[in-house]
């Protein structure tokens, strides 16, 4: 008991379909992937500005 099976993830698959439509479910996956990317991208910008400052650290020694 407490465990999702493949039957009742069907189940709720199709009450999103009925409840929100193909199209917006299609635009919520989307927003999701765009905001993921964004977020990955936030990550690796704010890691950047620390790799280069050691390198021209580097440069000057």
């Amino acid at each position: 008991m407490g465990r999702i099976g493949a039957g009742e993830i069907v189940v709720l698959a199709l009450i999103a379909l009925v409840l929100f439509g193909a199209s917006r479910i299609a635009d919520i996956g989307k927003g999701l992937g765009e905001g993921i990317r964004n977020f990955k991208k936030a990550i690796k910008d704010d890691d950047e500005p620390k790799q280069l400052t050691e390198k021209t650290d580097e440069k000057k020694a």
